[in-house]
């Protein structure tokens, strides 16, 4: 496959991208949210601003961790183990919960965004997928093979 490595790696950049944006974005939520000394609920408000901090230190590592692992999948070209797959496979999903919520959120070309960066994750998982082995051979009639 000739465009498994650039769409791995173009996948694997533009995570880590997203992890850096991410990280910026809770750190402008948890500082608004210091600022309005506002409860939700009885909520205290310092709680909430360290939840932000924490939510975005934890969300930006697992995106940015997923895009090192397709960064290092380009570089490599094999294929990758179970744990790495699963890994990559929660990813996608996650692109794909927070695709569906941005839409509705922020709008149609942060959708759109969320959904590009979803299919370069899937196209990555498909294009590495582990090889089918071979079948076997039919067994010869009669049950036992003779010696």
């Amino acid at each position: 496959m000739v465009a498994r490595r650039p769409t791995a790696l173009a996948a694997g950049i533009v995570l880590v991208l997203e992890a850096v944006g991410l990280v910026l974005l809770h750190i402008v939520l948890a500082k608004l949210l210091a600022g309005q000394r506002m409860s939700l609920d009885g909520l205290d408000p310092d709680l909430m601003v360290t939840a932000t901090w924490v939510m975005g230190a934890v969300l930006g590592a697992y995106v940015a961790l997923c895009g090192v692992l397709l960064v290092l999948l380009g570089v490599r070209d094999r294929p990758p183990g179970r744990a790495v797959r699963l890994l990559l496979i929660s990813c996608a999903i996650t692109h794909g919960v927070l695709g569906a919520l941005t839409v509705g959120l922020v709008g149609w070309a942060a959708f759109a965004y969320m959904m590009v960066v979803l299919g370069l994750i899937v196209a990555s998982l498909v294009l590495y997928a582990p090889e089918s082995p071979e079948p076997a051979p039919p067994a010869g009639r009669g049950g036992v093979a003779a010696a």
